[in-house]
């Protein structure tokens, strides 16, 4: 997969373009369904299957106050984007003079002008153009003169719930990691370097990998989480904490993540590592001994023993 941040040239590189227009956030099952459909027009027609994309997130432009946490920063949505068979990822720069442009504006100047595209693939409440005027409807309505085939996908939904990005952060500020799996089609997770913390998992027992996780990047509700944890191609179990570590500092520390590898000894000091949530073992609680914070965290311990990979 190639990986573009300008339009410039590329109507002269790749033929037949059918492009997935999208934020893509979480990349979740609808996204994963739309994408697919995107592959699959590409193939039949021998084309090119793109994905065009904005960076970063509009709301982060145009509402600073309103913009979500990401569910997946820009290195992880690369690499599921090219599991999913995407020939061509267009990273496009969001600014306000971008924002500018009115629908058909998008339509004749970037998607047919600069792209040429052939196939155009979008979810059934995809909006375009100044202020979200343009939307699968004004696509359709411009398809003819501008000869491109236009695919929109309509709701997936899981059990009784339309699957969105703004469904999955609900579920894991309330900590339902299980139930974000499924919206998402694969465990939620967090990627990040290892970091030094305070080093006092070692005097408890339990050595923990405390992660640096990136800036605006949503973590689950804090709670203690029976995870998997995937380093250097080997996946463990583990048991991590999200929170406060309210034992030793009260409420007021800015959340961490420290992880605790069952049967695992070495050290990943500067490694990355990425930390598959399984499901919500229990709240975060301020323990009235150490002794006590150690009986729980043996007991966490053994609860995650049963969740083996897949």
């Amino acid at each position: 997969m190639r990986v573009y941040d300008s339009l410039t040239g590329l109507k002269d590189k790749y033929c037949h373009i059918v492009a997935a227009i999208g934020n893509f956030d979480g990349l979740h099952l609808g996204h994963q369904k739309l994408i697919g459909e995107a592959v699959a027009m590409a193939r039949r027609s021998k084309g090119t299957a793109a994905v065009l994309t904005f960076h970063p997130h509009p709301l982060s432009v145009l509402k600073p106050e309103l913009a979500p946490p990401m569910l997946l920063d820009q290195d992880a949505k690369r690499v599921m984007m090219e599991e999913l068979g995407v020939d061509v990822l267009i990273l496009l720069p969001f600014t306000l003079e971008f924002a500018q442009l009115s629908p058909v504006e998008f339509i004749r100047d970037v998607l047919v002008q600069q792209l040429n595209v052939q196939g155009i693939v979008v979810g059934y409440n995809y909006s375009f153009g100044h202020r979200g005027r343009g939307n699968a409807e004004t696509l359709w309505q411009y398809a003819a003169a501008y000869g491109y085939t236009l695919s929109v996908i309509p709701p997936v939904k899981v059990g009784q719930q339309v699957v969105s990005s703004t469904l999955i952060r609900h579920k894991l500020a309330e900590g339902d990691v299980v139930s974000a799996r499924k919206l998402l089609g694969y465990p939620p997770f967090t990627e990040g370097t290892v970091v030094y913390g305070e080093r006092r998992g070692n005097t408890l027992g339990f050595p923990t990998a405390n992660i640096d996780c990136p800036a605006g990047m949503m973590v689950p509700a804090k709670g203690v989480y029976s995870v998997h944890v995937d380093l250097a191609g080997e996946t463990y179990l583990g048991v991590a904490n999200v929170g406060n570590k309210p034992t030793f500092h009260g409420y007021q520390q800015p959340i961490n993540i420290e992880v605790h590898l069952l049967d695992f000894h070495g050290n990943i000091y500067g490694k990355k590592i990425k930390v598959k949530y399984i499901r919500r073992l229990r709240d975060e609680k301020k323990f009235s001994s150490v002794t006590d914070l150690v009986n729980q965290i043996q007991a966490d311990v053994q609860s995650a023993r049963f969740d083996h990979p897949e």
